[in-house]
């Protein structure tokens, strides 16, 4: 028999569905990031998208898959080395002897959660990082912050798992440490030129607009293929995503009429992003009535998130921290809180659902450790790179605009090569 017809045919499929998708939100993610900026760096915040999805791809198959997921080298801290390059996979990954997906699918799944994680950050890094820097950035990010969180909570042998922290798709591993790990890089960083005091508006928000619902339309694989199966677990995670999704919208755009009188369309696309972030560690564990007030309770929680950079002087450009930090923060908690195994009998019972405090406590400890964890060893990784490469970009070439200064391209360039010498 060959390996190939040892795991089942719908299972592996759904699994690379999946991947595809969540493949698919990083090209979303750099539209929705494209329109938000000014004209002068468009391309340049897209392209740490796509160099993302190439570096961090390399990395994983080279040896992060397998520090992720290869048997425990001791304490629950980090895997080994005997799946580097994705060889020795034709038996399930250590402790997911349960999943019938090919091995290999569900490597290349997981892949595609590093490749957004990291392409997350250059949202609060928005008009003043040097391409260099951010690809070393995201270099040593991945390999000392990505890898060991995901051994953490992603292998059944971490030490958070052991606990029974419950993470359905990535509410510590990629929403948390993107929050806060943006957080440190931008403190380093420090704020654009002329910000708050000058108008930075974006400059196409019907761009922002698509990528948002490339973001919504791939966020479906990324927490329903996280089941790794065809199974109800994977309907109700699909069926809580629109939930969560539709609700936070709402909530953002009654935050903006009440508050600010005019509902906004950039908004509304945030909102319905606040909400599937907060559904991510609660996809598959929760009703769909519990996601509709998680999702709502999203779209308002972030959409005062996001203003008091404002208050505090932190320039994160795009509001990585006030929408997946945040988020992902209210989502481990409301799991803790929510959670019941009428849903999924492999998940737990939360605290309002008469589960006790030991779900509630362990969601706690793991989105306080993550956000602790991202924030001080990304602070270090970029702390050193300043002073030895420098993270920041001249005054000059600020002014410019990156697209020339970092690419020499022009994103609209009105009837030219849109490429400069």
């Amino acid at each position: 028999m060959t390996i190939a017809a040892t795991w089942n045919t719908a299972d592996t499929l759904w699994v690379l569905l999946g991947a595809a998708l969540v493949l698919f939100m990083t090209p979303g993610l750099a539209l929705f990031y494209g329109g938000m900026v000014r004209s002068k760096n468009v391309l340049s915040i897209m392209m740490n998208s796509f160099i993302a999805i190439s570096v961090i791809t390399v990395l994983f198959v080279a040896v992060g898959g397998s520090l992720i997921f290869d048997t425990d080298l001791g304490g629950g801290l980090l895997g080994g080395l005997h799946l580097a390059g994705l060889s020795g996979l034709s038996q399930a990954l250590p402790g997911l002897s349960w999943v019938a997906a090919d091995p290999m699918a569900v490597m290349v799944f997981q892949m595609m959660f590093a490749i957004i994680t990291a392409a997350l950050i250059s949202g609060g890094t928005a008009d003043r990082i040097k391409f260099p820097a951010f690809v070393a950035l995201i270099i040593f990010w991945f390999l000392l912050v990505y890898v060991p969180l995901a051994h953490w909570v992603f292998s059944p042998n971490g030490w958070l798992a052991h606990l029974g922290v419950l993470d359905f798709a990535g509410g510590t591993v990629v929403e948390i440490n993107s929050g806060f790990s943006t957080l440190a890089v931008v403190l380093v960083l420090g704020k654009r030129r002329g910000w708050p005091g000058e108008a930075m508006a974006p400059h196409s928000v019907p761009l922002s607009l698509l990528g948002a619902g490339i973001l919504w339309f791939g966020w479906f694989g990324f927490n329903a293929g996280s089941s790794l199966g065809v199974n109800h677990v994977a309907v109700v995670a699909f069926t809580n995503t629109q939930l969560a999704a539709a609700t936070g919208l709402l909530g953002w755009v009654i935050f903006e009429k009440f508050k600010e009188k005019y509902p906004t369309t950039l908004g509304a696309a945030s909102g319905a992003v606040a909400g599937m972030v907060a559904i991510t560690p609660c996809a598959g564990f929760v009703s769909p009535l519990a996601a509709l007030g998680i999702g709502l309770a999203a779209g308002l929680l972030c959409a005062v998130a996001v203003r008091v950079k404002f208050r505090f002087r932190y320039d994160d450009s795009l509001d990585v921290l006030g929408v997946h930090g945040v988020g992902g923060l209210l989502g481990m908690v409301t799991l803790g809180l929510l959670a019941t195994k009428s849903v999924n009998p492999a998940g737990g019972e939360g605290l309002l659902v008469g589960g006790g405090l030991h779900l509630f406590s362990v969601e706690l400890l793991a989105a306080v450790v993550t956000a602790v964890f991202a924030f001080t060893v990304t602070y270090l990784i970029a702390k050193t790179l300043d002073l030895t490469m420098g993270l920041r970009v001249s005054q000059e070439d600020e002014y410019t605009g990156l697209d020339l200064s970092e690419h020499a391209e022009s994103a609209y360039s009105h009837g030219g090569s849109g490429r400069i010498g």
